[in-house]
């Protein structure tokens, strides 16, 4: 038996999700002697899943399946745990792969489990630990079916590397085209921030509380500095003031940076369900009573017009050091 992961990419490049599932699936395969074996499309820097723990990437040419779509993907992927004999499948909390991962574990008649944040537990029963509840509570879930589906959570377990002498294989699965016929890409919406959300270790958000969009460009700068991705809550969005594609919440992407910094953001629920599986958060409001400051790790009650700029002048000053 042998665990498979699905390598994700982003033009051509290995995503950093996948290297986090790969750096999962080694630490679980070394205590139960599984093979870590990575499937993906279009990976143009394949070995680089070497690095942490992989042995084996099957690695789609097929220029039709470099682009996603969930119904070719699950196939793809069912094809590759047919072949290797996998009976552990790890998947990311990417928007893709959500999409995807109910598609797979039919195909596969898997147990699927996602949010999940720890490694199985050593009970000799395959127990997952998991976030429930917008994040807010923690669950211990059994799969009692022979193949399992893991969705793993974003920043759960970080990057290990583990280098281990591998190989890259073509894999030509048997794939019904048709279906990018009949789910199409129409429109294709990129974030223009440097650092994409999905991979960000830090993101920079800003709110209502900024005023005006030809403010943002604080924002902007203080993650520039700190090589962070910007991002915007709902209202923003919605007046246009930033692209959609940065919102976050319940209703936009839910995020699990490391460093959650939110300035000018009030902190309804609904944002705060897509971004309290953060590791920090870091809340700037002039508003003391800012619901946010309730769920923040850190709370600075300032006007964001003073404090960023200051954040921003001490920041270049340390790294100027």
């Amino acid at each position: 038996m042998a665990i498979l992961i699905y390598a994700e990419q982003q033009n051509g490049k290995v995503a950093k999700s996948a290297k986090e599932l790969a750096s999962y699936a080694k630490a679980y395969g070394d205590k139960t002697g599984q093979e870590v074996i990575a499937a993906g499309a279009g990976l143009d820097d394949a070995d680089i899943l070497f690095q942490y723990g992989v042995s084996k990437v099957l690695n789609v040419a097929d220029d039709t399946l470099k682009t996603f779509n969930a119904y070719a993907h699950a196939q793809m992927l069912a094809q590759a745990v047919e072949q290797e004999n996998a009976d552990l499948i790890l998947i990311s909390d990417s928007n893709d792969a959500v999409y995807m991962g109910p598609i797979l574990a039919g195909k596969l008649d898997a147990g699927y489990v996602s949010h999940v944040i720890g490694l199985p537990e050593d009970t000799g029963n395959f127990t997952v630990k998991r976030k429930v509840f917008s994040n807010k509570g923690i669950a211990y879930t059994e799969i009692l079916s022979e193949k399992k589906l893991l969705r793993i959570a974003k920043n759960s377990f970080g990057l290990v590397e583990n280098p281990v002498q591998g190989n890259v294989v073509e894999f030509s699965p048997e794939v019904d085209k048709s279906v990018y016929e009949t789910y199409k890409v129409t429109k294709t919406e990129k974030a223009t921030g440097k650092v994409s959300l999905s991979d960000a270790d830090i993101i920079v958000s800003g709110g209502r509380g900024l005023k005006g969009p030809e403010n943002w460009g604080m924002i902007e700068e203080l993650a520039d500095v700190l090589g962070a991705a910007t991002a915007c809550s709902k209202p923003v969005a919605d007046l246009g003031w930033r692209p959609h594609t940065e919102h976050v919440g319940q209703t936009g992407k839910q995020v699990a940076p490391n460093l959650y910094i939110a300035i000018g953001i009030s902190g309804a629920i609904q944002h705060l369900a897509g971004v309290n599986a953060s590791k920090n958060m870091l809340v700037i409001n002039i508003d003391p009573e800012a619901p946010f400051f309730k769920a923040a790790d850190y709370g600075v009650v300032g006007d964001a017009f003073e404090v960023v700029p200051k954040l921003i002048e001490k920041l270049k000053a340390f790294k100027n050091q």
